[in-house]
């Protein structure tokens, strides 16, 4: 099974449309109704559903260092790289990455 993603209500919603465009399967925060919903709750989310979670947030990197349970976080400071180079970035974590491989990893977009 290939790596499925989760977007915090921080990632633009044009990162979402990009990879459903390339045919991968990734939830947000708005359609999973966890707008406003604390940092380990959305985890936990994400973990519970088997997705990665791709983040701005740096929040998420301290309950990783804290051994938070996780699928997999894909970290991305805010305004680091455009909306092409984080998606193109996603997908190549896609595409050479297994789920297992992601579980309870960090990624630095």
């Amino acid at each position: 099974m290939p790596i499925r993603f989760h977007l915090d209500e921080h990632i633009p919603a044009s990162i979402a449309a990009g990879l459903r465009r390339r045919g991968i399967d990734v939830t947000t925060s708005a359609e999973s109704g966890l707008v406003g919903v604390d940092d380990p709750s959305q985890l936990s989310f994400a973990a519970s559903a088997g997705r990665v979670l791709v983040t701005h947030d740096a929040d998420f990197l301290r309950l990783h260092a804290e051994g938070l349970a996780h699928a997999g976080i894909a970290y991305c400071q805010q305004g680091a790289v455009t909306i092409g180079e984080m998606l193109r970035r996603l997908v190549l974590i896609h595409d050479l990455l297994s789920p297992e491989e992601m579980a309870g990893r960090v990624e630095f977009l």
